[in-house]
């Protein structure tokens, strides 16, 4: 009698797992297919599989920024002769956030100091990934300021490269 109604028990455990489950795939199907009406394929990509999405230990370049709706992003940069070859970031924001911080290090590797000050901007992450809705631009402006900044204490750093073992990414 017991071993019966543990079994069945069990049995009705299962079922529901397996229900709820169910609905949980569902949802998450529901939800991808709405947020494939308002963004792009790449903006998802992105946001699925960020890239670059780390730390770097003693960057030549940081800076923490924190945008209009309370994300805030870190940006770390590596140059080698005045050449971005490495770039990273970590974000405690949304979606958009993570895959304009993803496009913004994606764009800057590569660049040198002066190229990626004067060709990323807002408007290019934008561009990048084929548009956002308008509620989510200041993403973008998010991650180009950031970047921007990193830049700027490479330059400072530069300057006094001592003060980079001195400071707190």
């Amino acid at each position: 009698m017991i071993k019966n109604k543990l079994k069945d028990s069990i049995k009705t455990e299962r079922t529901d797992n397996s229900n709820l489950n169910e609905f949980t795939r569902q949802l998450q199907e529901q939800i991808f297919n709405q947020l494939k009406k308002q963004y792009s394929d790449i903006v998802l990509d992105y946001w699925q599989h960020p890239r670059n999405y780390k730390s770097l230990k003693n960057p030549d370049g940081y800076a923490k920024e924190k945008g209009s709706c309370g994300d805030s992003m870190e940006m770390f940069i590596r140059m080698k002769k005045d050449i971005i070859v490495e770039c990273s970031f970590l974000t405690d924001g949304c979606g958009t956030t993570i895959a304009c911080g993803s496009t913004a290090t994606e764009m800057a590797k590569g660049k040198s100091f002066t190229e990626a000050l004067a060709l990323i901007s807002a408007q290019e992450i934008i561009k990048h990934l084929q548009g956002l809705p308008e509620a989510d631009t200041h993403c973008a402006y998010l991650a180009a300021e950031t970047l921007r900044r990193a830049l700027a204490d490479y330059l400072h750093q530069k300057k006094a490269p001592w003060k980079k073992h001195y400071r707190r990414p």
